[in-house]
């Protein structure tokens, strides 16, 4: 028997609380693509090309041994010059500082024996030295981007695209997802937050040393800020210094997360056509979406609201 009900109910269908997008058993089901962080046989799989490497994979891999994501995007062509620039700056970059260790060994050496030894520090072989270990930095960073560039170029937008390029270069996803306005605020969080971080570290520096030298008993210090003082503002600065590190990281990582969500979204659309209709409805307990069945057991008539958005 029928009755109206005296109370309103929640009442969904099942279908939304079953998920499926994990059943191999469901041809419509779309497969979980985090259940594997890392897999070496999908790895060597996409690098003998029968079956498709996922981006994050190829970029990782890529990270730990340059080239593989030339070799999974088929640029063969571009592996010497990935390994012989690297491989040429690095020895080059090595040799250069092997020598102006030696140099300064040499000198060291030499002046301690005479304080007018006519030898020099070869600091030319430093500078040398450290350009060409940049050249070789510079070279491994542009190995990942050209895999990221190069990496199903037919799809657009892609995730993990926009998010290696915003991990490769702070902004570049941004760009990427054709959001150009939030660049600025981000070049220009991470710009201030390195300027405090270098200020602050200066000071920092500074305040540690002026205390030191007031309680060194070897150094009579002249100074006119006390060793109190100094401790506090050391103190203080390295607070500061901190706090600079933190937000230095988390900017970092917000744009990089900024690129990625947007990059998802990009195609998603809010309608706005809004709409609510309401009917009589009989809720029943052998209903498949009746969560509530009445107290009685029996069926009852009742309001159904539908809102469509």
């Amino acid at each position: 028997m029928a009755a109206f009900a005296t109370n309103s109910d929640a009442q969904f269908r099942e279908e939304a609380f079953t998920q499926t997008y994990n059943d191999q058993t469901d041809s419509t089901a779309t497969t979980d693509t985090v259940d594997k962080m890392f897999s070496f046989k999908e790895l060597f799989g996409g690098l003998a090309h029968k079956n498709d490497l996922r981006i994050g994979t190829m970029f990782a891999s890529s990270m730990i041994l340059p080239g593989i994501s030339q070799i999974y995007n088929r640029d063969w062509w571009k592996l010497p010059i990935v390994y012989g620039g690297i491989g040429t700056c690095a020895g080059l970059g090595g040799y250069y500082l092997h020598q102006y260790s030696q140099s300064k060994k040499a000198y060291d050496a030499a002046y301690a024996a005479d304080p007018s030894t006519p030898l020099r520090i070869d600091y030319g072989a430093r500078q040398k030295g450290t350009w060409l270990l940049v050249g070789a930095g510079l070279i491994y960073w542009g190995s990942l981007m050209d895999g990221a560039v190069c990496y199903k170029k037919d799809v657009h937008p892609h995730p993990g695209r926009a998010t290696i390029y915003s991990i490769l270069l702070p902004g570049l996803g941004q760009a990427y997802n054709g959001e150009y306005w939030k660049i600025p605020i981000y070049w220009g969080c991470l710009a201030g937050s390195i300027h405090f971080l270098y200020t602050n570290n200066t000071n920092y520096q500074r305040f540690k040393r002026i205390h030191n030298e007031a309680t060194n008993p070897d150094v009579e210090y002249t100074g006119p800020i006390t060793a109190e003082t100094a401790v506090w503002y050391r103190d203080v600065y390295r607070r500061y210094r901190d706090y600079s590190i933190v937000a230095t990281v988390a900017f970092y990582l917000l744009q990089i997360i900024d690129a990625n969500v947007f990059a998802y979204m990009h195609d998603f659309e809010v309608s706005d056509s809004i709409s609510m209709r309401l009917e009589p409805a009989v809720i029943a307990p052998e209903n498949a979406y009746a969560l509530q069945p009445t107290a009685a057991g029996g069926s009852s008539i009742g309001l159904k609201l539908g809102l469509r958005f």
